[in-house]
C-alpha cells in the first residue's frame, strides 16, 4: 500500500538535510567540495508524507480564502484519539496549548520559568537545543551524565539528585531518548518524577518520538506514571517527527497544571504568538485520524532497514552498533577504531562521501559516536553502508 522504497529527488527543493547541508560541513569540516556527499544525518525522512495529509492540505488550497482561523474541536479531538489509542494516554483537550514546534515550545518554558542564571538540567548526551537554548537565555545548563552500557542507556539517578540538591529549576527530560533511542521504563520515570517533587523541579517532558518504537518496547508518557498529578510537567508533543512533516511547524504543550498552563498563555499573550496556521491544523487533524496505518508501515520498514546497517556496521573492526528501542537514529560506537572525531569526519566526508552527525553535537559525553539516519529507501541506506564501509578501509 506504502512505497517506501521509492527515490525522491529532494534537491534543490530548499531541504536543510539536501541542500543546506553542503554549506554547513564545508564550513565545519573545511571540505572543498560536498556536491557528492549522500546526507544521513538530520532527523527528517526521505519518505513521502501520508497521501491523507496531502488531500486534506489540498482541500483546504480549494477554499480560496485564508483569513484568521482557529483550531478546531475536531483537530484537537484527533490529538486526544491519538494518544489514547497508541499510548493509553488520555488528554484533556483544555489542557492543549499550541505551539510552531517542540524546539519553541522549549524555549517558550525555560523564559516562562526561569531566570537568567537559574540552572537548568539536562542528561547527557542528548539533543542540541535542550542545551544551546538554555544557554542562549543565559541560563545555566548543569549536566547529569547518563551511564553507556554496552547495549544500552541508564540514569544515573544518585549523579541526578547531587544536580538537583544544587538549585535546579527545570529537568528537561528527552522521552523516548535522542539520540540513543532508549525508550525510558515506567521505573525510570517515577524515579525522576518522584525526584522533581522532592525538589520542586519543573519536568519538561519532550516526546515528539514517542510514536516510533519498536517490538518489544512501549513508550510511557510522563503524565500517565505515578504522582505525576503531584509534580510540576509540562510534556511536548508534535506529529512532525512521526508523519515526516517538520517543514509544517506544528507542536503541542499538554499542560494539566492550572497555574502553569495560566503562565504559559500569558507569556503567549505577551508575545502575540498564534495557535497553529490554517494548513497545519488541516494536516494535524489529518495525520491523526487518518494516518495510523502509514506509520505501522514506517516503523516495520525502518525497524528492517535498522537491522540490516546493525548487521553490517558490526562487521567493521572496531565499530559497535546496537538496535535502537525507537526513532530511526542510530548510535554507532566508534571509539576503538582509534580515530579522533576530527578523523573519523573527515574519513567519512571525503573518502566515504558520507554525511552522518559528530558525537560532540550532542555534548561531550557523545564523543566517539556517531548519529545516523536510516528513514530512508533501503537502496540509500545500502549505499549509506558501503560508504561507511569505504571511509574506513
Amino acid at each position: 500500500m506504502f512505497n517506501f522504497d521509492e527515490l525522491h529527488n529532494r534537491k534543490n527543493t530548499n531541504s536543510l538535510k539536501w541542500d543546506l547541508f553542503k554549506e554547513r560541513y564545508k564550513a565545519q569540516f573545511k571540505i572543498a567540495d560536498a556536491s557528492d556527499i549522500l546526507p544521513m544525518w538530520v532527523a527528517d525522512m526521505d519518505f513521502a508524507i501520508p497521501q491523507v495529509i496531502t488531500d486534506a492540505i489540498k482541500e483546504r488550497l480549494d477554499h480560496p480564502i485564508f483569513g484568521y482561523s482557529y483550531v478546531s474541536d475536531a483537530c484537537k479531538d484527533s490529538i486526544k484519539n491519538w494518544f489514547s489509542r497508541r499510548h493509553d494516554w488520555t488528554i484533556d483537550t483544555n489542557t492543549i496549548l499550541f505551539h510552531q514546534g517542540v524546539v519553541p515550545a522549549l524555549a517558550t518554558i525555560i523564559e516562562t520559568f526561569t531566570q537568567p542564571g537559574d540552572k537548568i538540567c539536562v542528561s547527557t548526551p542528548i539533543y542540541p537545543p535542550f542545551f544551546s537554548i538554555p544557554s542562549v537565555q543565559k541560563r545555566e545548563v548543569v549536566e547529569n551524565l547518563l551511564i553507556t552500557t554496552d547495549d544500552d542507556f541508564e540514569y544515573d539517578f544518585a549523579d541526578l539528585e547531587e544536580q538537583f540538591k544544587t538549585g535546579v529549576k527545570v529537568y528537561i527530560l528527552c522521552s523516548p531518548h535522542n539520540p540513543g533511542g532508549k525508550v525510558w521504563s515506567k521505573e525510570d520515570l517515577e524515579k525522576l518524577v518522584q525526584l522533581c517533587i522532592q525538589y520542586d523541579v519543573l519536568l519538561v517532558s519532550d516526546e515528539i518520538h514517542a510514536d516510533i518504537v519498536f517490538d518489544g518496547f512501549k513508550h510511557i508518557p510522563t503524565l500517565t506514571v505515578k504522582d505525576a498529578d503531584k509534580a510540576k510537567i509540562i510534556t511536548c508533543i508534535a506529529p512532525t517527527k512521526t508523519f515526516n512533516i517538520a517543514g509544517i511547524h506544528a507542536a503541542m504543550m499538554v499542560v494539566p497544571n492550572v497555574e502553569l498552563r495560566n503562565k504559559l498563555a500569558l507569556n503567549k499573550a505577551e508575545h502575540g504568538r498564534d495557535d497553529l496556521n490554517i494548513l497545519a491544523a488541516a494536516a494535524v487533524k489529518a495525520a491523526y485520524e487518518q494516518g495510523e496505518e502509514w506509520v505501522d508501515a514506517m516503523i516495520a520498514y525502518v525497524s528492517n532497514n535498522m537491522d540490516y546497517v546493525v548487521e553490517q556496521l558490526n562487521q567493521l573492526e572496531g565499530i559497535r552498533v546496537t538496535k535502537p528501542q525507537s526513532t530511526y537514529l542510530i548510535w554507532i560506537d566508534y571509539r576503538d577504531t582509534g580515530l579522533s572525531e576530527d578523523e573519523m569526519m573527515l574519513r567519512l566526508l571525503e573518502k566515504g562521501k558520507l554525511a552522518i552527525e559528530p558525537g560532540t553535537k550532542y555534548t561531550e559525553a557523545g564523543r566517539g559516536f556517531l548519529r545516523m539516519n536510516v528513514a530512508c529507501p533501503f537502496e540509500t541506506v545500502k549505499d549509506g553502508v558501503e560508504r561507511f564501509k569505504k571511509a574506513l578501509l
